[in-house]
């Protein structure tokens, strides 16, 4: 409970590499999460080009950060391994959520930076990354590294929990 409810979205991390050990690590934890029929259609891009790493900045509004990292790992959804229809976002959405919640228990900073479904983005991304045809990024999780202290946000609210029905 403790990673969970003290993850929090870091954007600015130390000029030190991270070790392929721990990217290792954090793309096993990517590949623990469940999946819809364990179809596990996720396959994940590490990112240590930095030249690479300034062209998605410039298709990818939010992505600054990018420019200070040693690594960000791309989640993507490979439709051709679908059991069943469209839940590779789902699929994906917990690989994600995994490397984030690996990552605070390693002490590092990540942040979710969204792709799909924007096509503009989706589009630009398989372009720089050459990706296969069916082939779909969903996030790109820059890992560091924090250099920035930040909080956790309580975003329990019971007045969102409802019993039997609405």
């Amino acid at each position: 409970m403790d990673t969970i409810l003290n993850r929090k979205s870091i954007r600015k991390y130390k000029d030190i590499k991270i070790s392929d050990e721990i990217v290792e690590e954090l793309l096993r934890a990517g590949m623990a999460a469940p999946s819809a029929g364990n179809e596990q259609p996720w396959e994940f891009i590490v990112l240590r080009n930095k030249e690479l790493m300034k062209k998605i900045t410039e298709v990818h509004p939010y992505s600054k950060m990018l420019l200070n990292t040693d690594v960000a790992i791309v989640v993507c959804g490979d439709e051709a391994k679908e059991v069943f229809k469209g839940y590779w976002v789902q699929d994906c959405s917990a690989a994600t959520e995994n490397i984030l919640l690996a990552a605070e228990a390693k002490g590092l900073g990540a942040v979710w930076l969204g792709v799909y479904p924007l096509a503009d983005r989706v589009e630009a991304i398989k372009e720089l990354l050459n990706l296969p045809a069916g082939v779909i990024p969903l996030s790109i999780v820059p890992v560091g590294y924090p250099d920035e202290q930040r909080k956790a946000s309580d975003r329990f609210d019971k007045t969102r929990i409802h019993y039997d029905r609405w």
